[in-house]
């Protein structure tokens, strides 16, 4: 079915033209001051307080919350947010390993990876990114492709759409790197959250108010665990708890700050604005499903906040919020990109292929591996049915072969080589034969029924806890080393770059 057409569709293709302009031209402003290893991956550890809080935001809010959260809410109601919550959790936790990771001054995740356990450790846990990422990346082109479909659905099919966006984030992504991906980010985190917050009493408002709202959807929808079970519910929460734990992109972050202090006080801010926008998104969803019960939003229900926003509002608010969501989700795959590019930058090609490259070679390769990488994630947009379901195996791969391992290089001075590299492997596995349904036949139906988050993630926490007890203790120097247990003013600020 074509999607109807917008009230005004100048004005909304006037708004997603504008948004591309400014994002190039952020990103151009930027590549001048982009002539080191150090200012392409980790933007030569300069970032402040600021801009390191919506770079934050707006690489953890994208399609996951835009698209596979709202498709939650249009389906489920409010229990849509134990996705969110997960995140929230997660935030707890990391106001306290922040300082560490930035005491740690690396480029990358398996940077750390290899300082507290090993070579293998690293190589497991760049495949283990680049799975995880480039799935990730390749919902954010779903969803930039959807909002062009539904702008201009004459001129631009789904498939044509995702095309498109792969080839704008590509581009915006290599030209300048973090430096690039960060200031965008504070652009466009300052523009969705005004338009966000801005739109939520007013879709409101046009569906009626929260009253009836309430009573064209079903009582479930506002319930704790709506129509969930205690373990759906859970199998929502604990992969985006683990996700947000373990999240390089965060960890580059800040890697990137200018200071231990900087990237603590970057975390305040991120958890206010993530609690606020991800309830706004599930709210906005929850009031244009009372909307929009039947038609052709309920075919696709990921798209609800963006029909909504062309119509259910008025013309120069829904072209503002769809805007805003067009911006996010070009911001976050732009994230998701750039970080698996750093990992086969730094991890591989400096590690072990060019370890004496020029400034010059490297930039050029990153930006080479960018469009590889886009091009893969792409491929990946162009087989996948359901975001939710993605952005869920995505975050289950991630969160059971890395998570653990990177809170124990943190805070465990037992975790040794041999386990960490056993629970990044069994983590990963369990997590792909399960997706893959190798596993599930071989179960009853109510276990084969059930995400592959728990037995993935106690797989890998076996793994860690019980090679590692078996195996020898690494050594203190092994452990100084990762450069984890240095005070901060024994540190120099980017004194590795």
């Amino acid at each position: 079915m074509r999607p109807a057409l917008p009230a005004n569709p100048a004005l909304y293709a006037w708004t997603l033209g504008l948004i591309l302009f400014l994002l190039l031209a952020v990103s151009l402003s930027r590549l001048a001051g982009t002539r080191t290893k150090a200012d392409y991956l980790v933007a030569g550890r300069s970032l402040s307080v600021v801009v390191l809080i919506f770079t934050l935001l707006c690489s953890w809010i994208g399609s996951g919350s835009l698209l596979g959260g709202a498709e939650n809410a249009y389906r489920h109601g409010f229990a849509a947010l134990w996705q969110a919550a997960g995140g929230w959790a997660g935030l707890l936790f990391i106001y306290f390993i922040a300082p560490r990771a930035r005491r740690a001054a690396q480029f990358t995740v398996p940077d750390l990876l290899e300082a507290r356990y090993g070579q293998t450790a690293r190589v497991l846990g760049v495949l283990a990114i680049l799975a995880a990422y480039t799935a990730i990346g390749s919902y954010q082109i779903i969803g930039g492709g959807d909002i062009l479909h539904l702008v201009f659905p004459a001129l631009i099919t789904a498939t044509l759409g995702k095309y498109m966006i792969a080839g704008f984030v590509i581009l915006f992504t290599a030209i300048a790197g973090m430096a690039s991906v960060a200031y965008m980010d504070l652009a466009i985190g300052l523009l969705a959250s005004g338009a966000l917050l801005a739109a939520l009493p007013v879709t409101v408002r046009m569906a009626g108010g929260w009253r009836s709202i309430a009573q064209s959807l079903p009582a479930t929808h506002f319930q704790i665990l709506g129509d969930l079970s205690m373990m759906q519910a859970a199998e929502l929460f604990l992969p985006t708890m683990l996700l947000m734990l373990g999240n390089q992109s965060m960890y580059q972050k800040f890697f990137s700050a200018k200071s231990e202090r900087a990237a603590r006080q970057a975390v305040g801010g991120w958890v206010v604005g993530t609690i606020l926008l991800e309830t706004a998104i599930v709210a906005l969803a929850v009031a244009g499903s009372a909307m929009f019960r039947s038609g052709e939003v309920a075919g696709r229900p990921r798209e609800i906040i963006a029909y909504t926003a062309l119509h259910g509002l008025p013309a120069w608010l829904g072209a503002l919020l769809l805007g805003a969501v067009f911006a996010k989700i070009l911001s976050t795959a732009n994230n998701y990109l750039f970080s698996p590019a750093t990992n086969l930058v730094n991890d591989v090609f400096l590690r072990y292929l060019a370890p004496q490259a020029s400034h010059r070679r490297v930039l050029l390769v990153s930006r080479l591996v960018v469009v590889l990488l886009g091009i893969w994630a792409l491929y990946q947009a162009l087989h996948t049915e359901s975001v939710l379901a993605k952005a869920l195996y995505a975050y289950t791969i991630y969160s059971a072969a890395l998570t653990p391992v990177i809170l124990a290089a943190f805070y465990s001075r037992r975790a040794t080589s041999q386990g960490a590299v056993s629970a990044i492997a069994a983590g990963a596995l369990v997590t792909f034969f399960w997706d893959a349904g190798a596993v599930k036949r071989c179960l009853p139906a109510p276990l084969a029924q059930r995400d592959a988050i728990f037995p993935a993630l106690l797989a890998a926490l076996l793994c860690l806890v019980c090679v590692s007890a078996f195996t020898p203790a690494p050594s203190r120097e092994q452990i100084s080393s990762a450069n984890l247990s240095a005070s901060p003013e024994k540190q120099v600020p980017g004194a590795s770059c």
